[in-house]
């Protein structure tokens, strides 16, 4: 079946430079409006709720004061990583520690993600290095002819 045609061509549109970033539909602008002068009434109302034993009252009103936690400071002591050969030493006291309940698999997870960030970064260093050494001994060669 043909593609139909239109105004615009495929992957092209109409509007390109889309909706401002940070607008808000009228919607959430009527809402806001609505309850911007309520405010301190209905949080009042909540705390009162929420003093009076109304569970998810009283569920609102903590995780607003103290939200849940999306992450916790983790103390975990890895092995230096200075180049590649002591990957395998860090990643093998990561699964150590998770073995020994030190650590979650989650956070060994993202621990893991730095490590790599790391050693990507040693490889990197190391290369350029090489490079260098390699431009070093073109010159010296080149230089004695």
């Amino acid at each position: 079946m043909p593609r139909e045609e239109t105004q615009f061509g495929a992957g092209q549109s109409g509007n390109p430079s889309g909706r401002p970033k940070g607008s808000r539909n009228r919607t959430t602008q009527a809402v806001e409006a609505i309850l911007d002068g309520e405010a301190e009434t209905l949080t009042r109302k909540a705390v009162e709720m929420a003093l009076g034993g109304d569970g998810p009252a009283m569920r609102l009103c903590l995780d607003r004061l103290c939200p849940p936690r999306k992450d916790r400071a983790v103390t975990f002591d890895l092995p230096r990583i200075e180049t590649t050969a002591d990957l395998t030493r860090a990643t093998r006291a990561l699964l150590q520690g998770v073995a020994d309940g030190e650590i979650t698999p989650a956070e060994a997870s993202e621990m893991s993600k730095l490590v790599t960030a790391h050693i990507e970064a040693v490889k990197v260093v190391d290369l350029a290095a090489r490079v260098v050494a390699l431009e070093e001994t073109k010159e010296a060669a080149g230089g004695r002819r």
